[in-house]
């Protein structure tokens, strides 16, 4: 500490870090949500995929999430052709079919309604555990 300087003091450090140590648990429920969010969506996409001649497409059809973000994807690996079956190429005359699309536009007010009730829910939750 530099010469001549007051030593900082916190007051209500216990209090802060059990309020950050609620908010951890807030993160972790809003992964949680972001996950059953792109489940609906996912699901939605498997029951739209194009049916080839195999369900290899359809099965790829993941979803993911994190603190940050949620997002459904398809293809990967051997199934180098799903950004081909879902965005097109004209060039080869193949039409595009935005099965991920149509599926987020088709369920896009369920998920809202979803991110709401779940949202409002965990605030609730958050806000009775905070002495006050």
């Amino acid at each position: 500490m530099a010469a001549g300087r007051p030593a900082a003091r916190i007051t209500g450090a216990k209090e802060l870090r059990r309020a950050l140590g609620r908010m951890d648990d807030g993160v972790k429920d809003f992964t949680k949500i972001g996950q059953e969010a792109a489940d609906v969506v996912s699901a939605e996409a498997r029951a739209l995929s194009p049916r080839g001649e195999t369900l290899r497409l359809r099965r790829s059809v993941r979803s993911r999430a994190s603190k940050t973000r949620s997002s459904v994807a398809a293809g990967g690996g051997r199934i180098v052709y799903a950004g081909v079956i879902h965005f097109g190429w004209p060039r080869h005359n193949i039409d595009p079919q935005p099965f991920l699309y149509d599926a987020l536009d088709k369920r896009s007010d369920e998920v809202i309604r979803l991110y709401e009730n779940r949202i409002t829910a965990l605030v609730q939750k958050l806000d009775r555990e905070t002495p006050g």
